[in-house]
């Protein structure tokens, strides 16, 4: 194990229950997950899921003309791979590295077994998978109704919950690209946040100077996504 990467900095391992945890840990293979990184792509069979620690990786649905938005995000929060333990091996669509760092891959062969055999590793993952399904349908509602500055904000402040810092390494194309916007439209919100205080933005790095401002100025999308998230995971038990 690498001995500055801790599965602990992982929320969905930290809440293992301490038995499981020891037992994951020989299992669980350290990684690097530089920005770009496809983890999976849309129908292809998984054969690995990943526990992100200090990375994000976004969910996208992909168009046939190449289009794409982003879904959902997952971070030190969650694992990218819920159709391995849900049954449906494959999924329409694709996970991609938005922001570098590590975290470990496991085995989806070995996940399932662990999911079929004990009953709070079940609990524990598909209470992660409900949260996931919210966040998933608090986006495209947000993105239905509300402004393209308020949905900025949203992803800002789930983006920020998933790493340690305020510093985001975030192109504007690569934010107008998750958001299904043209780029343009981002850089008049992101000009907008950057004059008002909130964020300061060069060349590629997003550093939030006000982060309360940032919540109050965002839509309750952001509220209700996290709200599920510290309500269906547990604090860490893994000792």
């Amino acid at each position: 194990m690498s001995p500055d990467l801790d599965p602990r900095q992982n929320r969905l391992l930290a809440a293992l229950p301490a038995e499981n945890f020891a037992r994951w840990q020989a299992a669980l293979e350290p990684m690097d997950m530089p920005l770009g990184t496809v983890l999976y792509e849309s129908g292809v069979a998984m054969t690995d899921v990943y526990f992100p620690c200090t990375a994000i990786a976004s969910l996208l649905y992909v168009m046939e003309n190449g289009a794409s938005a982003e879904i959902a995000v997952v971070g030190n929060e969650g694992i990218v791979g819920v159709s391995v333990f849900m049954g449906g091996e494959t999924t329409p669509s694709r996970a991609v590295v938005q922001s570098a760092g590590r975290g470990f891959r496991l085995r989806g062969s070995w996940l399932k077994r662990e999911f079929e055999q004990s009953a709070p590793v079940l609990h524990l993952l598909l209470r992660y998978t409900q949260a996931l399904i919210t966040q998933m349908a608090q986006t495209a509602v947000c993105n239905r109704h509300h402004s393209l500055d308020q949905q900025l904000c949203r992803w800002l402040l789930l983006s920020l919950d998933r790493l340690q810092g305020p510093n985001l390494v975030m192109t504007q194309e690569l934010i107008a690209n998750m958001l299904g916007v043209r780029r343009e439209g981002v850089t008049e919100a992101a000009g907008a946040l950057q004059r008002d205080g909130l964020i300061r933005y060069r060349r590629g790095h997003i550093t939030v100077l006000d982060r309360a401002a940032l919540e109050r100025r965002t839509c309750e999308c952001y509220a209700v996504v996290r709200g599920e998230y510290d309500r269906l995971l547990p604090a860490s038990t893994a000792q």
